[in-house]
């Protein structure tokens, strides 16, 4: 995982639409970053869906959420269509951006032990330095933890 105070790494990935999306496009606003392992999985809906309700909140608060896994931009098209998700959504099928934030990692499932991306999010500030760091998070709590963290900046 990377530190807090250290520079974000600069990104270009396809969004949904496959339009190319890079973290340098919201400098002047915090970035809560969210890798994730999959679209429609339990954890990864409930996530997503945690951040799509509190989305309103994000932007008073002057922050864009991007969600980051390997899956395609057409998996995460309809990802977001079906859970209304008003959020970025990045594809990164090669997971460079996913391991270069650390969040490529080993993962045990039923004794077997497998790479993959692990639920992680970043809060990085205005001129793209991390803030906050947040390993190992849980699907139902992440936004409101980040809300919470938004408001005591304030």
């Amino acid at each position: 995982m990377l530190e807090v105070g250290t520079k974000a790494p600069e990104f270009t990935l396809p969004d949904k639409t496959g339009a190319p999306v890079s973290l340098s496009d919201f400098r002047g606003k915090k970035v809560v970053l969210y890798f994730y392992p999959r679209d429609n999985t339990p954890g990864c809906t409930r996530q997503a869906c945690a951040f799509a309700r509190s989305y309103r909140d994000f932007e008073r608060s002057n922050a864009v959420v991007i969600g980051v896994s390997k899956d395609s931009a057409a998996s995460h098209l309809k990802f977001a269509e079906k859970y209304e998700l008003p959020f970025v959504l990045l594809s990164d099928p090669e997971h460079k951006v996913i391991e270069a934030y650390g969040a490529w990692q080993e993962k045990k499932l039923y004794g077997k032990v497998s790479m993959g991306t692990v639920r992680c999010t970043y809060l990085i500030d205005e001129q793209g330095v991390i803030e906050q760091v947040m390993p190992k998070v849980k699907p139902d709590d992440n936004a409101a933890q980040l809300l919470a963290c938004l408001r005591k900046n304030q």
